[in-house]
């Protein structure tokens, strides 16, 4: 199989990236990739989906990421788990012998190790150049249930569920697989009963996830949902407002420059400064745009705000706002050519999992769940039709159609997309500019 038959399965199967932004994943195949990495460093505390996925479906996934390595030629292929995944490693040995070509390749147990500009150096010692991506360096990184979709496709079954985590104030922490375009109130039951009597919702995980409700549609790139009381300190650091935000930052920030000091990015010698970003910021100083252009870097893994800042400001979300206005006005990164070299200092400097996880007040939750396949009891599903990085699919099906699962709905749009297939059997309800509603039949 040739690079661009595998990327038409991918893009006609609606595989994107299952973890982050859902970048088309036939968009990442390429030659220029020697090394090819499976991502199951399960970046955030208490998200368990990856190693799960793996340890259930340890051969197909194998399989799928061996056909990925010999389509694009690549001379190593490595399984990227950390040092504490020890069922996980055992769950995957017995199948290495049938796939000579895949390594077991252990991860530090820090944060973020599954940013994948952090994994490239750690499996490989190669630094991304800041403003680019693994591939500019000969690396493509996938992770572990993107991989499980591709082996799925290949044996006609398209992307229409998703593996969800549920966890934090609910009786039975679970990970589950549910239809795509559920809501969360539809999956929440699968977790039991609801243990806090205010309960308040953050979708995906503690550092990175955003504040959500019942309401919120499950997509191919919904990781997880975890149920903390109203008061807990994660709940009311997203309500904050970026204005009053900035306004405790003139009057408190210190320049300790711990914010800096622990910088995922940063100390892989990237040009973000969040303590230099804050002076300017806060002091409203305009004569130097270097460190508001250099927001630009920022991958937003939290640690500056959620552990690093001894007086609980919030470089992050400034640097957000920040991003956010660069973006609006048409000002990109500039990608440099060349890497830059990691800091002497960034073995000193890494945050251990287990410690960030109690600096979160998240201890308590950090439990074992159970793995089910489900489907929940629903009305009717939301297929949005941009799920992913590029152009939004194209709807193919009217009102009043009659689909079944599996079944085409829209295909991809112009340029970099993918299609999208009907989750369950039902009818269209509704055909709209953003979504298609499938009533269960």
């Amino acid at each position: 199989m040739n690079i661009q038959e595998l990327g038409g399965i991918l893009r006609d199967n609606g595989i994107v990236g299952a973890g982050g932004a859902g970048f088309p994943t036939h968009a990442k195949l390429s030659e220029k990739a020697d090394t090819v990495i499976l991502n199951c460093a399960e970046c955030e505390p208490l998200l368990k989906l990856h190693r799960h996925v793996l340890q259930t479906h340890p051969e197909e996934i194998l399989e799928a990421l061996d056909l990925i390595s010999k389509t694009v030629n690549a001379k190593r292929v490595c399984v990227a788990i950390k040092k504490s995944y020890t069922v996980t490693e055992q769950a995957i040995k017995p199948y290495l012998e049938f796939f000579p070509n895949i390594e077991i390749c252990k991860l530090p147990d820090i944060y973020p190790a599954g940013d994948e500009v952090i994994l490239t150096y750690e499996v490989t010692g190669r630094v991304v150049p800041p403003g680019a991506i693994p591939l500019a360096v000969g690396v493509t990184v996938l992770n572990v249930e993107t991989v499980y979709n591709l082996y799925r496709a290949l044996n006609g079954r398209p992307v229409t569920r998703k593996y969800v985590t549920i966890a934090g104030e609910v009786e039975n922490p679970v990970t589950v697989r549910v239809p795509i375009g559920v809501t969360v109130g539809d999956i929440l039951p699968l977790a039991g009963k609801i243990t806090t009597d205010d309960p308040a919702f953050i979708l995906g995980g503690p550092m990175m996830g955003s504040l959500g409700t019942t309401a919120n549609i499950v997509t191919k790139t919904t990781n997880a949902v975890l149920v903390l009381p109203s008061s807990h300190q994660l709940i009311r650091k997203r309500q904050g407002k970026t204005f009053i935000d900035m306004k405790r930052a003139m009057a408190a920030c210190c320049r300790c420059s711990y914010c800096t000091s622990l910088c995922s990015r940063n100390l892989l010698g990237h040009p973000i400064d969040p303590s230099e970003f804050m002076r300017v910021a806060s002091n409203g100083i305009t004569n130097d745009a270097k460190p508001y252009l250099d927001a630009m870097y920022c991958s937003g893994c939290g640690l500056c705000e959620l552990y690093s800042c001894v007086q609980n400001l919030s470089p992050r979300t400034l640097l957000a706002a920040c991003k956010g206005e660069l973006r609006n006005s048409g000002v990109k990164p500039q990608v440099f050519a060349e890497s830059p070299k990691a800091r002497e200092e960034r073995p000193l400097r890494q945050v251990p999992m287990s410690r960030l996880t109690s600096r979160l007040g998240l201890k308590k939750y950090n439990k074992s769940d159970e793995v089910i396949v489900a489907v929940p009891e629903f009305k009717k599903v939301t297929v949005l039709l941009s799920q992913h990085v590029g152009a939004p699919s194209v709807p193919i099906v009217k009102k009043g159609d009659v689909v079944t699962e599996k079944q085409l709905i829209a295909k991809a749009g112009e340029g970099l997309s993918v299609a999208l297939h009907s989750p369950v059997n039902g009818v269209v309800s509704a055909v709209g500019k953003t979504a298609i509603i499938i009533k269960k039949c």
